[in-house]
């Protein structure tokens, strides 16, 4: 069995939608760890789909696993 790859899902208000500079780390929705980037993908896009209309809100897929695991070229 393969061992798991988490990512991050989450998602907020952002100064511009080109970058990643989060403004409000108060009301930061953390969407959920997930085990594989394709439960993470899923997560990302239906949080983003319930806020396409809101050009300031943002939602991000990190690589927990990249983090935890440097070294590791996955």
């Amino acid at each position: 069995m393969e061992k798991p790859k988490l990512h991050l899902v989450f998602g907020g208000r952002v100064a511009d939608p080109r970058s990643l500079d989060f403004t409000d780390l108060d009301k930061i929705d953390v969407v959920g760890v997930f085990p594989n980037y394709e439960e993470a993908e899923d997560a990302w896009r239906s949080a983003a789909q319930r806020t396409v209309d809101d050009a300031e809100m943002k939602y991000v897929v990190v690589h927990l696993h990249r983090l935890l695991e440097p070294d590791v070229n996955v």
